[in-house]
C-alpha cells in the first residue's frame, strides 16, 4: 500500500490519514475541529495557571474565552471571506458553510483583541494584564491548531526538495499551482506533489515563541510587553512562512498576501510600542 503522506528525506511514511475522527449519529466529527478544541483547552489551562500565579481570578479567563471563542470564529471567517470574495459574491449562502473550510487566524486574533477590550471595560479589569496573561496560551493554541491543517492535508507550501519535504497524493489536494505540478513525483504509479510542510514550520515556530514567552513573562519591563512580544514573535514567523504557502489570501487586484502585510505591520507596531513604553518606564524610575 502506497503511503498517503510521505517525508522522503526523513524516512517517515503515513499509510492512511482520515480527516474524520468518528461519527455521532452519522454526523462526521473531524480531526481538525478536535485539534482546534485541544488547542483552545491547552491555551485556557496556561492562562488560568498564569492568572493564579499573578493573583488574578482564573474564572475571568474562562468567562472571556466564552465570548472570545464565538467572536474568533466569526472574525476568522469574515477575514477569509473578505479576501476571497470572488468565491462567495455569487452565492452568499456559502459564507455560512464553514464546514467546507475557510478560516484565517489573523481574523480570529483581531476579533479576540476587540472582545478583550470590551470585556475588560465591562469587568473593570486591565486590558494589558489580560493580554499578557492570555498571550502564552494563545500562541500554544496556535501551535497545536496547525496540526489540524496536517490532518486536512492543506496549508502547504510550494515545491521543495529540502530535508523536510513532504509528499501528498495529488488526488487528495486541491488548487495546486503549476509550479508544484511541474515537479510531480511518481511512486507505485501514484502521483505525488512534493511541498514545504508550512503547517509544521509554523507549529515549531509558535512552540518556540510560547517557550520564550513563558521565560520572558517574569522579566517584562511593563504591563503589556508579553503580549507585544507575542505579536512580534508570531509575526516574524508568519511573514516568511506565509511567503512559502500556495493558498495565500491576496489583497484585491494584487499579488500581495494580506497576511504578510498584517504581519509586517504587526512587527513595526510592536517594536515601536515596546521602545516607547520602555523609554516611558525608564523615565519614571
Amino acid at each position: 500500500m502506497a503511503p498517503e503522506i510521505w517525508f522522503p528525506h526523513l524516512g517517515i511514511q503515513i499509510r492512511k490519514l482520515n480527516p474524520i475522527a468518528f461519527h455521532v449519529f452519522s454526523i462526521p466529527v473531524y480531526w481538525y475541529g478536535l485539534i482546534i478544541g485541544l488547542g483552545v483547552l491547552a491555551g485556557l489551562f496556561v492562562a488560568t495557571q498564569e492568572a493564579k500565579r499573578t493573583g488574578q481570578k482564573p474564572e475571568d479567563y474562562l468567562d472571556f474565552l466564552m465570548y472570545a471563542l464565538v467572536a474568533s470564529i466569526i472574525g476568522a471567517r469574515l477575514y477569509y471571506v473578505a479576501f476571497s470574495w470572488d468565491q462567495y459574491k455569487n452565492d452568499l449562502l456559502k459564507i455560512f458553510a464553514t464546514r467546507e473550510g475557510g478560516l484565517a487566524i489573523y481574523g480570529a486574533v483581531i476579533a479576540a483583541v476587540i472582545v478583550g477590550v470590551f470585556y475588560t471595560r465591562a469587568k473593570k479589569l486591565d486590558f494589558w494584564v489580560l493580554a499578557d496573561t492570555a498571550a502564552p496560551g494563545l500562541i500554544l493554541g496556535q501551535a497545536i491548531g496547525r496540526w489540524g491543517n496536517f490532518m486536512n492535508q492543506e496549508a502547504f507550501g510550494g515545491y521543495t526538495d529540502s530535508l523536510f519535504a513532504m509528499r501528498l497524493m495529488k488526488s487528495n489536494v486541491f488548487d495546486v499551482p503549476q509550479e508544484v505540478l511541474n515537479h510531480i513525483q511518481i511512486f507505485d504509479n501514484i502521483e505525488y506533489i512534493q511541498v514545504h510542510p508550512t503547517f509544521l514550520y509554523e507549529s515549531i515556530w509558535n512552540t518556540g515563541v510560547f517557550l520564550f514567552l513563558i521565560w520572558y513573562r517574569r522579566r517584562k519591563k511593563f504591563t503589556g510587553e508579553v503580549f507585544m512580544m507575542y505579536l512580534l514573535g508570531y509575526a516574524l514567523g508568519r511573514v516568511w512562512i506565509e511567503g512559502l504557502r500556495t493558498d495565500q489570501l491576496l489583497i484585491a487586484h494584487t499579488a500581495i498576501p494580506i497576511s504578510q502585510v498584517v504581519a509586517g505591520l504587526s512587527i513595526i507596531f510592536a517594536i515601536i510600542f515596546i521602545i516607547y513604553q520602555r523609554k516611558k518606564a525608564k523615565k519614571y524610575l
